[in-house]
């Protein structure tokens, strides 16, 4: 009965408004300015990502969240994740035996 109830791995949670991976949640901010503050500091801080605080995570991380509110980035994150979920079926269906 497990399996019959997929939950994300990966995204945001459209109930909750809460950045799911993997088994933690991250709530998002209530203000759409802020939200926007957040990814944008995000991604600043991964371009940064060669300094030891900062990593290179933190632009995905950025981009996942701006694409709550930003309709091309959201876009863009669609197409990547339909382009994950095929590249995953083709290589789990042609593996061999």
């Amino acid at each position: 009965m497990a399996k019959a109830e997929k939950k994300r791995h990966f995204g945001i949670d459209p109930q909750t408004h809460e950045i799911v991976l993997g088994k933690w949640r991250i709530k998002l901010p209530d203000s759409p300015a802020l939200r926007m503050l957040v990814g944008s500091l995000l991604i600043v801080g991964g371009v940064l990502g060669f300094l030891p605080v900062l990593g290179f995570w933190m632009i995905p991380m950025g981009l996942l969240v701006l694409s709550h509110d930003i309709p091309i980035v959201r876009r863009w994150r669609r197409k990547l994740a339909v382009w994950w979920a095929r590249r995953r079926g083709t290589q789990n269906s042609s593996g061999g035996s």
